[in-house]
């Protein structure tokens, strides 16, 4: 099994707003970066596209270390998602789990993967972060 190593990011100008995910994908020494956007959504979105679009772009299941800025989406992932699903989409306060769709989309993706969920400071000077964060701004740019 392939070894992919995915990093994320999301972006957002206005919480809703113009925003942009943006994907790093490293396999062995090859790299290779998409982006896209969206015209009326949240960062939050934006963070669970990354990583969906990271993992979409996979043509085979994979070994994947995949590092986000995003404490949302690593704690949603490795510790909500099952809570969730259980409670019928209710979060812990019994109210709908937001994004309840890109949720499953995530979820769904994972089954196909080995993957190991990282979370690594933003704009802290990582340097495949820093690229995923001016892609997702590329792909605001690009709307």
């Amino acid at each position: 099994m392939k070894t992919v190593k995915i990093y994320t990011d999301g972006a957002c100008r206005g919480n809703p707003g113009l925003g942009g995910w943006g994907v790093l994908l490293v396999f062995k020494d090859q790299e290779k970066e998409i982006c896209g956007g969206d015209v009326n959504t949240t960062n939050n979105k934006m963070e669970l596209k990354a990583a969906i679009e990271g993992l979409k772009a996979l043509t085979e299941p994979c070994l994947v270390e995949l590092t986000t800025d995003s404490k949302y989406v690593m704690r949603g992932i490795t510790e909500w998602i099952e809570n969730w699903k259980k409670n019928n989409w209710k979060n812990a306060n019994k109210k709908p789990v937001k994004n309840k769709e890109l949720w499953i989309e995530l979820y769904d993706l994972k089954s196909e993967h080995q993957i190991n969920w990282n979370w690594v400071k933003g704009h802290a000077g990582h340097r495949e972060n820093e690229i995923a964060d001016q892609l997702a701004n590329k792909g605001i740019d690009n709307l």
